[in-house]
């Protein structure tokens, strides 16, 4: 084991449980354990019989990453999990209303401030063309 190479600590859960279940009478936990004549693996929304193998259902790819959920029989299948965590789904409607009240505020404001501006002028190009973009009348600022 990676995280306990000495072995699970004496007090831990899952130590106590893959010891024996009656460790864990009096613990909350105890109500969460399943049998496992009891028990179904759901993958991808699909029940697996017992004896079938992972490789038969998903293929022999090693880098697929794969979640399985244990259920009670006859319990139907788990609820799904959201495609995006609750920080990001916040995230993600901050940053469209901020959108759409930029976008309100674009189309309240139908200004033609813009046609007063120097590359709005049509006859810029002509002038600049010619060379009497940059000429002045003496006195003239």
């Amino acid at each position: 084991m990676m995280a306990y190479p000495m072995g699970l600590p004496e007090w831990d859960t899952v130590k106590l449980a893959l010891d024996s279940i009656d460790n864990l009478k009096g613990m909350s936990v105890a109500k969460q354990v399943l049998g496992c004549n009891d028990t179904s693996l759901w993958v991808a929304g699909k029940e697996f019989e017992r004896g079938q193998l992972v490789s038969d259902r998903l293929g022999k790819n090693e880098k697929t990453k794969v979640i399985a959920k244990l259920q009670p029989k006859g319990g139907g299948p788990p609820g799904r999990e959201p495609a995006v965590s609750e920080e990001e789904r916040k995230a993600m409607m901050a940053h469209y209303f901020k959108r759409q009240e930029e976008l309100k505020r674009l189309t309240e404001a139908e200004d033609d401030d813009y046609l007063n501006s120097q590359w709005a002028d049509p006859k810029e190009m002509k002038r600049g063309l010619q060379g009497l973009a940059s000429v002045q009348a003496p006195g003239f600022r």
